[in-house]
């Protein structure tokens, strides 16, 4: 089977006015979550937006240039810094992250079909089946660089198939290799897996040729991605190289990130949907596989199990992958829509899928989003120009998806009150934003834990004891306190020094009181 084309044979499929109809019937489908929550509950999201708009407006900001400044350099984390804050120019924040978000979705499943065009010579519409695969565990993170770096990891892959017979596929794959360097580190490996499976499948596929031929040519494939080793040099990031560990355990769960979002039922649903007309397509020889397939699945893999769970200072580098290279192995199947019923049930799953994943969503962000009303609120009792504590009533608050929007939503205290929030990313080699020195010491700049209440009470008149942290002796530095992950009918934790403000159902603010 050739990897341009899996059969000299072209099966039927829709038309390219109908699948291009279809391609935008379906993004308008899957965007409905994002264009009806302006905030999502995505456990980073709202702390990545906060950066864009401190990016945008931070030289016509006196408040937020009282507390932060940009340092910009080559990083692998800087696709969306780069993006965003120039769609705020003409739209708010808020929407500028809607439109960043919808394109994401989009170049992501146009990879996808752009890699199945490589791979099998013509257009298909077997790849929407991505559609229903864009709402998934990694999504709920809000990894916003890389999200977007999985759609132009599936760009770059298809690239190096089309051109891999041509001189300057090299020039082409360099510029790749850039662009996915300032996606993300893990959105450059999961290309890497792509293009060296690829190779191997022509390895094995071209016995005529001489084996140190064959062999070359793989090691060549290899040489585009030099062109990341001058930028890891330059960059800040190199200084956390050498924060990696490995785990066995979470390998699993990174795989049932693929499909599994809220529900498990509805996870096991769409599996058992598409693997029921997935045997009926095979019983009746409907189903064809570039042969890049088993190469991808070995290597992918193979790599997945090797990775650590944190590369380079990025928790979750491993588990990022596996959602990554369903859309690959995706764009290596093509069914054969000739049949006019099998047409129609193939939209029909289709639509049904995504419509089912797209309610599940819908529903569980609406009944998440309740918070944003009080939270909203609360932020608007803040002073603009304050400083605000982030602390955790409860230490394993976040854990569960549902707790995911509240993580970072102090950070919406930085858009809309100037303020300084002590979880607002910060970290040196990891994202370009940076306190300035007069406040560098009172917030979290290693992308560590917010303190317990416990904590802060230990700390308040004195250190930490097992070492100084950016909380010790926080009512000299702060204005306002947000306890995340109450409970209904939590008590003020320490009444001589904070007086509640505000309260939803699953955080308090407080003031400060100044010093009697």
């Amino acid at each position: 089977m050739s990897l341009r084309s899996a059969s000299a044979r072209r099966p039927a499929d829709l038309g390219r006015r109908s699948l291009v109809f279809l391609f935008l019937l379906l993004l308008a489908l899957v965007a409905v979550p994002v264009l009806t929550h302006p905030v999502p509950p995505l456990s980073d999201y709202a702390n990545h937006l906060a950066r864009m708009h401190i990016i945008a407006t931070v030289s016509h900001n006196p408040d937020l240039a009282r507390f932060y400044h940009i340092e910009w350099a080559v990083i692998p984390n800087l696709m969306m810094d780069l993006v965003v804050p120039l769609m705020e120019r003409f739209a708010n924040v808020y929407v500028a992250g809607e439109i960043y978000t919808i394109a994401s979705f989009a170049l992501i499943v146009f990879g996808t079909l752009a890699l199945n065009r490589a791979l099998f010579g013509l257009w298909s519409a077997t790849p929407l089946l991505a559609f229903p695969l864009l709402y998934n565990g990694i999504f709920l993170i809000g990894v916003m660089n890389y999200i977007f770096g999985i759609g132009l990891a599936l760009l770059a892959l298809a690239a190096w198939v089309s051109l891999r017979e041509r001189g300057w596929r090299y020039p082409v794959a360099v510029a790749c290799v850039v662009a996915l360097f300032l996606c993300h580190l893990v959105a450059l490996g999961v290309y890497g897996i792509g293009v060296l499976a690829f190779e191997i499948a022509r390895l094995l596929e071209r016995r005529d040729e001489p084996l140190s031929r064959r062999f070359l040519s793989l090691c060549l494939a290899g040489l585009p991605f030099l062109a990341a080793l001058p930028l890891l040099a330059l960059s800040p990031t190199l200084g956390i190289s050498g924060e990696n560990y490995w785990q066995p355990q979470g390998k699993v769960a990174g795989v049932e990130m693929i499909i599994n979002v809220y529900y498990d039922v509805v996870a096991f649903g769409l599996t058992g949907a598409v693997a029921v007309a997935g045997v009926w397509a095979l019983r009746r020889g409907l189903v064809r596989t570039a042969s890049l397939l088993l190469p991808l699945l070995i290597v992918g893999a193979l790599v997945y199990l090797a990775l650590p769970r944190t590369a380079f200072a990025t928790y979750m580098a491993d588990q990022r992958v596996p959602v990554a290279l369903a859309f690959m192995v995706l764009a290596c199947v093509r069914v054969d829509l000739r049949g006019r019923m099998v047409r129609r049930g193939f939209v029909v799953l289709l639509v049904a899928l995504l419509a089912i994943r797209v309610a599940e969503v819908q529903v569980m962000w609406t009944q998440l989003t309740q918070w944003t009303t009080g939270f909203q609120q609360s932020i608007a009792a803040i002073r603009p120009g304050s400083r605000v504590m982030v602390a955790y009533a409860d230490p394993r608050g976040g854990g569960n998806p549902k707790d995911l929007g509240l993580v970072h939503a102090a950070c919406l205290a930085i858009i809309e009150k100037s303020a300084l929030v002590t979880t607002a990313f910060t970290v040196p080699g990891k994202q370009i934003l940076r306190v300035n020195s007069a406040y560098q010491n009172f917030v979290d700049t290693e992308d560590g834990f917010p303190p317990t209440v416990e904590q802060l009470v230990l700390a308040e008149d004195s250190e930490t004891p097992d070492g100084p942290r950016y909380w010790d002796h926080w009512p000299a530095h702060f204005d306002y306190v947000y306890l995340l992950f109450t409970e209904p009918g939590d008590l003020n934790p320490d009444t001589d020094r904070l007086e509640l403000v505000s309260e939803g159902s699953r955080f308090q603010l407080y003031r400060v009181k100044p010093p009697a």
